[in-house]
Protein backbone atom coordinates (compact mmCIF):
# COMPACT_ATOMS: atom_id res chain seq x y z
CA UNK A 1 0.00 0.00 0.00
CA UNK A 2 1.54 3.39 -1.00
CA UNK A 3 2.42 5.87 1.72
CA UNK A 4 0.72 9.26 1.99
CA UNK A 5 3.84 10.89 0.50
CA UNK A 6 3.81 8.51 -2.49
CA UNK A 7 0.08 9.08 -3.02
CA UNK A 8 0.59 12.85 -3.00
CA UNK A 9 3.44 12.56 -5.51
CA UNK A 10 1.25 10.39 -7.76
CA UNK A 11 -1.54 12.99 -7.69
CA UNK A 12 0.90 15.78 -8.53
CA UNK A 13 2.27 13.75 -11.44
CA UNK A 14 -1.23 12.90 -12.69
CA UNK A 15 -2.26 16.57 -12.81
CA UNK A 16 0.27 17.69 -15.45
CA UNK A 17 -0.29 14.43 -17.35
CA UNK A 18 -4.03 15.05 -17.54
CA UNK A 19 -3.37 18.62 -18.66
CA UNK A 20 -1.14 17.27 -21.42
CA UNK A 21 -3.86 14.94 -22.67
CA UNK A 22 -6.38 17.79 -22.66
CA UNK A 23 -3.90 19.93 -24.61
CA UNK A 24 -3.41 17.13 -27.14
CA UNK A 25 -7.17 16.82 -27.65
CA UNK A 26 -7.31 20.54 -28.66
CA UNK A 27 -10.59 21.28 -26.84
CA UNK A 28 -10.95 24.76 -28.33
CA UNK A 29 -11.55 23.21 -31.76
CA UNK A 30 -13.99 20.46 -30.71
CA UNK A 31 -16.96 22.67 -31.52
CA UNK A 32 -16.23 21.82 -35.16
CA UNK A 33 -17.34 18.22 -34.57
CA UNK A 34 -20.32 19.18 -32.38
CA UNK A 35 -21.96 21.84 -34.55
CA UNK A 36 -22.71 19.62 -37.60
CA UNK A 37 -24.51 17.14 -35.33
CA UNK A 38 -26.50 20.01 -33.84
CA UNK A 39 -27.41 21.42 -37.27
CA UNK A 40 -28.33 17.99 -38.66
CA UNK A 41 -30.60 17.43 -35.65
CA UNK A 42 -32.24 20.86 -35.88
CA UNK A 43 -32.77 20.36 -39.60
CA UNK A 44 -34.45 16.99 -39.01
CA UNK A 45 -36.88 18.75 -36.69
CA UNK A 46 -37.47 21.60 -39.16
CA UNK A 47 -38.25 19.29 -42.08
CA UNK A 48 -39.73 16.13 -40.55
CA UNK A 49 -40.41 16.96 -36.91
CA UNK A 50 -38.30 13.92 -36.00
CA UNK A 51 -35.50 13.83 -33.43
CA UNK A 52 -34.22 10.73 -31.61
CA UNK A 53 -32.37 11.80 -28.46
CA UNK A 54 -30.25 8.67 -27.94
CA UNK A 55 -29.22 8.65 -31.60
CA UNK A 56 -28.18 12.31 -31.42
CA UNK A 57 -26.14 11.69 -28.26
CA UNK A 58 -24.39 8.70 -29.85
CA UNK A 59 -23.67 10.68 -33.03
CA UNK A 60 -22.25 13.54 -30.95
CA UNK A 61 -19.97 11.23 -28.96
CA UNK A 62 -18.80 9.43 -32.09
CA UNK A 63 -18.09 12.68 -33.91
CA UNK A 64 -16.06 14.13 -31.04
CA UNK A 65 -14.11 10.89 -30.57
CA UNK A 66 -13.14 10.85 -34.25
CA UNK A 67 -11.93 14.45 -34.06
CA UNK A 68 -9.96 13.84 -30.86
CA UNK A 69 -8.47 10.68 -32.38
CA UNK A 70 -7.46 12.64 -35.48
CA UNK A 71 -5.91 15.39 -33.33
CA UNK A 72 -3.91 12.90 -31.26
CA UNK A 73 -2.72 11.01 -34.33
CA UNK A 74 -1.72 14.31 -35.94
CA UNK A 75 0.18 15.37 -32.81
CA UNK A 76 2.26 12.18 -32.70
CA UNK A 77 2.96 11.76 -36.41
CA UNK A 78 3.70 15.43 -37.09
CA UNK A 79 6.38 15.23 -34.43
CA UNK A 80 7.84 12.07 -35.95
CA UNK A 81 7.84 13.62 -39.43
CA UNK A 82 9.59 16.75 -38.16
CA UNK A 83 6.61 19.03 -38.73
CA UNK A 84 6.49 20.37 -35.14
CA UNK A 85 9.86 22.01 -34.58
CA UNK A 86 11.04 24.58 -32.05
CA UNK A 87 10.14 27.40 -34.47
CA UNK A 88 6.48 26.31 -34.62
CA UNK A 89 4.14 29.33 -34.74
CA UNK A 90 1.03 27.53 -33.52
CA UNK A 91 0.22 26.27 -30.01
CA UNK A 92 2.76 23.76 -28.62
CA UNK A 93 2.19 20.08 -29.31
CA UNK A 94 2.57 17.56 -26.52
CA UNK A 95 4.67 15.00 -28.41
CA UNK A 96 7.16 17.51 -29.79
CA UNK A 97 7.34 19.19 -26.37
CA UNK A 98 8.15 15.90 -24.67
CA UNK A 99 5.09 16.03 -22.43
CA UNK A 100 3.83 12.69 -23.75
CA UNK A 101 5.51 9.99 -25.79
CA UNK A 102 4.55 9.40 -29.41
CA UNK A 103 3.66 5.81 -28.52
CA UNK A 104 1.25 6.91 -25.79
CA UNK A 105 -0.38 9.55 -27.98
CA UNK A 106 -0.84 7.12 -30.88
CA UNK A 107 -2.31 4.60 -28.46
CA UNK A 108 -4.72 7.27 -27.25
CA UNK A 109 -5.73 7.99 -30.85
CA UNK A 110 -6.47 4.31 -31.50
CA UNK A 111 -8.57 4.16 -28.32
CA UNK A 112 -10.61 7.15 -29.52
CA UNK A 113 -11.18 5.58 -32.94
CA UNK A 114 -12.10 2.28 -31.27
CA UNK A 115 -14.58 4.10 -29.03
CA UNK A 116 -16.09 5.80 -32.07
CA UNK A 117 -16.40 2.40 -33.77
CA UNK A 118 -18.22 0.94 -30.75
CA UNK A 119 -20.65 3.86 -30.72
CA UNK A 120 -20.97 3.40 -34.47
CA UNK A 121 -22.26 -0.15 -34.04
CA UNK A 122 -25.39 1.26 -32.44
CA UNK A 123 -25.70 3.95 -35.11
CA UNK A 124 -25.37 1.36 -37.88
CA UNK A 125 -28.23 -0.61 -36.29
CA UNK A 126 -30.35 2.53 -36.65
CA UNK A 127 -29.16 3.94 -39.98
CA UNK A 128 -28.01 0.84 -41.87
CA UNK A 129 -25.24 0.50 -44.45
CA UNK A 130 -24.93 4.24 -45.34
CA UNK A 131 -23.89 4.94 -41.74
CA UNK A 132 -21.47 2.00 -41.82
CA UNK A 133 -19.81 3.40 -44.93
CA UNK A 134 -19.71 6.92 -43.48
CA UNK A 135 -18.24 5.69 -40.20
CA UNK A 136 -15.53 3.62 -41.85
CA UNK A 137 -14.60 6.47 -44.18
CA UNK A 138 -14.47 8.93 -41.29
CA UNK A 139 -12.14 6.77 -39.22
CA UNK A 140 -9.98 5.95 -42.26
CA UNK A 141 -9.73 9.66 -43.11
CA UNK A 142 -8.82 10.48 -39.51
CA UNK A 143 -5.95 7.99 -39.68
CA UNK A 144 -4.90 9.10 -43.15
CA UNK A 145 -4.96 12.80 -42.28
CA UNK A 146 -1.36 12.62 -41.05
CA UNK A 147 -0.61 8.93 -41.53
CA UNK A 148 0.18 6.72 -44.50
CA UNK A 149 2.51 7.28 -47.44
CA UNK A 150 0.67 10.43 -48.61
CA UNK A 151 -0.95 12.17 -45.61
CA UNK A 152 -3.94 14.37 -46.44
CA UNK A 153 -2.51 17.15 -44.26
CA UNK A 154 0.60 17.28 -46.47
CA UNK A 155 -1.41 17.82 -49.68
CA UNK A 156 -3.70 20.60 -50.99
CA UNK A 157 -6.74 18.47 -50.04
CA UNK A 158 -6.86 19.28 -46.33
CA UNK A 159 -9.65 21.84 -46.64
CA UNK A 160 -11.65 19.46 -48.84
CA UNK A 161 -11.28 16.81 -46.12
CA UNK A 162 -12.63 19.20 -43.48
CA UNK A 163 -15.63 20.31 -45.55
CA UNK A 164 -16.41 16.70 -46.46
CA UNK A 165 -16.29 15.23 -42.97
CA UNK A 166 -16.99 18.17 -40.63
CA UNK A 167 -19.75 19.41 -42.90
CA UNK A 168 -21.29 17.11 -45.47
CA UNK A 169 -20.74 13.77 -43.75
CA UNK A 170 -21.62 14.82 -40.20
CA UNK A 171 -24.68 16.94 -41.04
CA UNK A 172 -26.13 14.51 -43.60
CA UNK A 173 -25.31 11.50 -41.42
CA UNK A 174 -27.09 13.00 -38.41
CA UNK A 175 -30.06 14.00 -40.55
CA UNK A 176 -30.27 10.49 -42.04
CA UNK A 177 -30.17 8.90 -38.59
CA UNK A 178 -33.11 11.01 -37.45
CA UNK A 179 -35.27 10.89 -40.59
CA UNK A 180 -34.19 7.87 -42.62
CA UNK A 181 -33.69 9.89 -45.81
CA UNK A 182 -31.74 12.77 -47.34
CA UNK A 183 -32.90 15.90 -49.10
CA UNK A 184 -31.74 19.11 -50.72
CA UNK A 185 -32.01 21.00 -47.43
CA UNK A 186 -29.70 18.57 -45.62
CA UNK A 187 -27.06 18.65 -48.34
CA UNK A 188 -27.24 22.43 -48.58
CA UNK A 189 -26.97 22.92 -44.83
CA UNK A 190 -24.00 20.56 -44.67
CA UNK A 191 -21.98 22.87 -46.93
CA UNK A 192 -23.04 25.93 -44.94
CA UNK A 193 -21.51 24.33 -41.83
CA UNK A 194 -18.53 22.75 -43.57
CA UNK A 195 -17.21 25.79 -45.45
CA UNK A 196 -16.31 27.88 -42.37
CA UNK A 197 -14.86 24.72 -40.78
CA UNK A 198 -12.59 24.54 -43.82
CA UNK A 199 -11.65 28.17 -43.20
CA UNK A 200 -10.23 27.13 -39.82
CA UNK A 201 -7.71 24.84 -41.52
CA UNK A 202 -7.10 27.46 -44.21
CA UNK A 203 -5.92 30.08 -41.71
CA UNK A 204 -3.92 27.41 -39.86
CA UNK A 205 -2.08 26.48 -43.06
CA UNK A 206 -1.68 30.15 -44.02
CA UNK A 207 0.10 30.73 -40.71
CA UNK A 208 2.39 27.72 -41.19
CA UNK A 209 3.07 28.10 -44.92
CA UNK A 210 6.73 29.07 -44.61
CA UNK A 211 7.53 26.26 -42.13
CA UNK A 212 5.52 23.78 -44.22
CA UNK A 213 7.52 24.71 -47.32
CA UNK A 214 10.77 23.90 -45.53
CA UNK A 215 9.66 20.32 -44.75
CA UNK A 216 8.08 19.70 -48.15
CA UNK A 217 4.49 20.00 -47.01
CA UNK A 218 2.41 21.09 -50.02
CA UNK A 219 -0.77 22.49 -48.52
CA UNK A 220 -3.16 24.64 -50.52
CA UNK A 221 -1.82 27.76 -48.79
CA UNK A 222 1.72 26.83 -49.87
CA UNK A 223 0.69 26.24 -53.48
CA UNK A 224 -1.41 29.35 -54.10
CA UNK A 225 0.49 31.92 -52.02
CA UNK A 226 -0.73 34.40 -49.39
CA UNK A 227 -2.90 36.64 -51.57
CA UNK A 228 -5.05 33.87 -53.03
CA UNK A 229 -5.12 32.15 -49.63
CA UNK A 230 -6.86 35.21 -48.18
CA UNK A 231 -9.42 35.15 -51.01
CA UNK A 232 -10.11 31.47 -50.38
CA UNK A 233 -10.46 32.13 -46.66
CA UNK A 234 -12.90 34.97 -47.39
CA UNK A 235 -14.93 32.73 -49.70
CA UNK A 236 -15.13 29.94 -47.13
CA UNK A 237 -16.29 32.37 -44.45
CA UNK A 238 -18.79 34.37 -46.49
CA UNK A 239 -20.36 31.97 -49.01
CA UNK A 240 -22.58 30.35 -46.34
CA UNK A 241 -24.34 33.68 -45.83
CA UNK A 242 -24.95 34.04 -49.59
CA UNK A 243 -26.52 30.57 -49.72
CA UNK A 244 -28.82 31.05 -46.72
CA UNK A 245 -31.79 32.19 -48.89
CA UNK A 246 -31.59 28.98 -50.94
CA UNK A 247 -31.72 26.88 -47.80
CA UNK A 248 -34.65 28.89 -46.52
CA UNK A 249 -36.66 28.11 -49.67
CA UNK A 250 -36.11 24.38 -49.10
CA UNK A 251 -37.53 24.40 -45.58
CA UNK A 252 -41.17 23.66 -44.74
CA UNK A 253 -40.64 24.92 -41.19
CA UNK A 254 -38.12 27.12 -39.43
CA UNK A 255 -36.15 30.06 -40.69
CA UNK A 256 -32.44 30.56 -41.32
CA UNK A 257 -32.26 34.33 -40.89
CA UNK A 258 -30.89 34.32 -37.32
CA UNK A 259 -27.61 33.00 -38.78
CA UNK A 260 -27.11 36.39 -40.46
CA UNK A 261 -26.19 37.77 -37.03
CA UNK A 262 -22.84 36.00 -37.47
CA UNK A 263 -22.08 38.02 -40.64
CA UNK A 264 -20.49 41.07 -38.93
CA UNK A 265 -17.90 39.01 -37.01
CA UNK A 266 -17.21 36.99 -40.16
CA UNK A 267 -16.58 40.16 -42.17
CA UNK A 268 -14.35 41.51 -39.40
CA UNK A 269 -12.33 38.29 -39.40
CA UNK A 270 -11.79 38.42 -43.15
CA UNK A 271 -10.57 42.02 -42.84
CA UNK A 272 -8.26 41.15 -39.93
CA UNK A 273 -6.88 38.06 -41.67
CA UNK A 274 -6.07 40.11 -44.76
CA UNK A 275 -4.13 42.64 -42.66
CA UNK A 276 -2.38 40.18 -40.33
CA UNK A 277 1.11 39.09 -41.47
CA UNK A 278 2.01 35.43 -41.29
CA UNK A 279 3.02 34.71 -37.72
CA UNK A 280 1.69 34.02 -34.26
CA UNK A 281 -0.89 36.77 -34.60
CA UNK A 282 -2.88 34.39 -36.82
CA UNK A 283 -3.45 32.16 -33.78
CA UNK A 284 -6.06 34.66 -32.61
CA UNK A 285 -7.65 34.72 -36.06
CA UNK A 286 -7.81 30.91 -36.00
CA UNK A 287 -9.49 30.86 -32.57
CA UNK A 288 -12.01 33.51 -33.63
CA UNK A 289 -12.72 31.57 -36.83
CA UNK A 290 -13.68 28.51 -34.78
CA UNK A 291 -15.88 30.68 -32.57
CA UNK A 292 -17.57 32.29 -35.58
CA UNK A 293 -18.28 28.89 -37.14
CA UNK A 294 -19.85 27.75 -33.87
CA UNK A 295 -21.85 30.98 -33.58
CA UNK A 296 -23.13 30.67 -37.15
CA UNK A 297 -24.13 27.05 -36.58
CA UNK A 298 -25.91 27.72 -33.29
CA UNK A 299 -27.80 30.68 -34.74
CA UNK A 300 -28.79 28.50 -37.68
CA UNK A 301 -30.05 25.86 -35.23
CA UNK A 302 -32.05 28.50 -33.38
CA UNK A 303 -33.76 29.53 -36.58
CA UNK A 304 -34.45 25.95 -37.66
CA UNK A 305 -36.05 25.15 -34.31
CA UNK A 306 -38.22 28.28 -34.27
Amino acid sequence: MPSAKEATAARLAAGPRLTSWIMAARPRTLGLSMTPVAVGTALAWATDRKVHGLVVLAALIGSVLIQVGTNLHNDALDSERGGDRSDRLGPPRVTASGLLSATAVKRGAIMCFAGAALVGLYLVSVGGWPILVLGLLSIAAGLAYTGGPLPIAYTPLGEVFVVAFFGVGAVCGTYWLNTGHLGVAAIGASFLVGLPAGAVLMVNNHRDAEADTRIGRRTLAVLVGPRITIWIYASLMLLPFAFLPLLNFALPHGRVWPALLALPPALLLVWRCAREPRGRGLNRILAYTVQTQVLFSLLLCAGLLS
